[in-house]
């Protein structure tokens, strides 16, 4: 009988002995696959969907004209490094030029820049208004300020200066927004525009969008940032009249033209009186310009604790570079390779009469004491 049995499983045609089942840790691997394409798909789907102009829920109703766009729910958090805009994106395109004070190298990568394989989650984050906003002093570090920020996880800021709330105000709120960068909640949104704080309307304005937005102002001996400014604008017009002479109406009576925007910039106290009507002291944060070089971190530790954030940034990102005179980061956000700013940061300043200099600190120091009244902090100027 067992002979017969066997036989007949022998014919040819016979149905094979099912296959063993895969081991667990193949079928483990198989579905986390599947998984890891379902999430690439819905993230996918979400990034086109958002893209979609006027695209609503059916039933809700439409904001009124010029009113900025309704904020989406955060998505799930994600890695910073994946959340960028690919280059060539509609976001990137609507970045305005770089400012006079900021060179495209200075602009490097802008934080909506990307590695290919973020374009797969462009969908996650929302663009937000910015809660905290860099509004001051040109010449004063701000640039250098903003660089070392945005190595910070929780940050995320636009590169280039917006000048909204100076030049670009008619544009309305949305396309304010639209500048900005995807966050995840937690994160901040932050822009940096050095003339906002002598811009008499900027206050105001920034009150109207919203009255908790946080401000950052780094300032520097008004002396030395006079020159830095006059120095930054002579190596574009190499034939402009020396400080010297722009820095007097009359230099046998010694009054000093306080027209001249490089002078101008320098009364701070001038200048805070207008954001104090607008945003009480403690809601301002004011850097040092002097020790954002002798000691960024333990500046950079202050501005994160000012913005709510745990302290990342400390001494171990930084290095002195000897050549240019200033701090830069060991590894630049997005980036494994040191980072120190342009070459139009540090450049060697040309000799100025000490006469000279001399009058503008006497000049100077009533606004500078004021100023350290105002802000309760003594910048050691004088």
């Amino acid at each position: 009988m067992g002979q017969r049995l066997n036989r007949c499983l022998d014919v040819p045609g016979a149905l094979p002995p099912p296959p063993p089942l895969l081991p667990l840790r193949r079928r483990l691997l198989l579905l986390f696959i599947m998984l890891f394409l379902w999430l690439y798909m819905f993230y996918s789907c979400a990034g086109s969907c958002a893209a979609l102009p006027g695209l609503a829920p059916r039933g809700s109703p439409a904001p009124p004209r010029g009113s900025p766009a309704p904020l989406r729910a955060a998505a799930p958090r994600l890695p910073a490094l994946l959340l960028r805009a690919p280059p060539g994106s509609p976001a990137a395109a609507a970045a305005p030029e770089p400012a006079e004070e900021s060179s495209l190298e200075e602009q490097r990568a802008a934080p909506d820049a990307a590695s290919p394989i973020s374009s797969f989650f462009n969908g996650s984050g929302t663009k937000r208004l910015p809660q905290a906003i860099i509004i001051g002093v040109k010449k004063g570090g701000t640039r250098a300020l903003l660089e070392f920020l945005r190595v910070h996880p929780d940050v995320r800021a636009v590169g280039a200066e917006p000048h909204f709330f100076d030049r670009n105000y008619e544009r309305g709120l949305a396309w304010y927004r639209d500048l900005m960068p995807r966050t995840l909640e937690g994160q901040i949104t932050m822009e940096k525009t050095p003339s906002y704080f002598v811009t008499k309307e900027a206050p105001a304005r920034i009150s109207s969008m919203s009255k908790g937005t946080k401000l950052i102002v780094v300032v520097r001996d008004p002396v030395t940032r006079a020159i830095s400014d006059y120095t930054q604008t002579l190596s574009k017009k190499p034939d402009i009249p020396t400080f010297e002479s722009l820095t007097f109406k009359n230099r046998t009576t010694g009054l000093i033209d306080t027209s001249w925007s490089a002078i101008q910039i320098g009364i701070y106290a001038k200048h805070l009186e207008n954001w104090l009507l607008h945003f009480p002291i403690r809601q301002i944060l004011f850097v040092s310009g002097e020790r954002l070089i002798s000691d960024p971190a333990g500046e950079l530790g202050r501005v994160q604790d000012f913005l709510g954030l745990k302290r990342i940034i400390t001494d171990k990102h930084f290095y002195f570079n000897k050549t240019k005179g200033f701090p830069c980061l060991k590894k630049a956000e997005g980036s494994s390779k040191p980072h120190c700013l342009g070459k139009t940061k540090g450049r060697t300043h040309p000799d100025i009469d000490q006469e000279v200099v001399q009058r503008l600190r006497d000049f100077y120091r009533p606004f500078n004491m004021k100023f350290y009244q105002m802000t309760g902090q003594d910048f050691g100027w004088d």
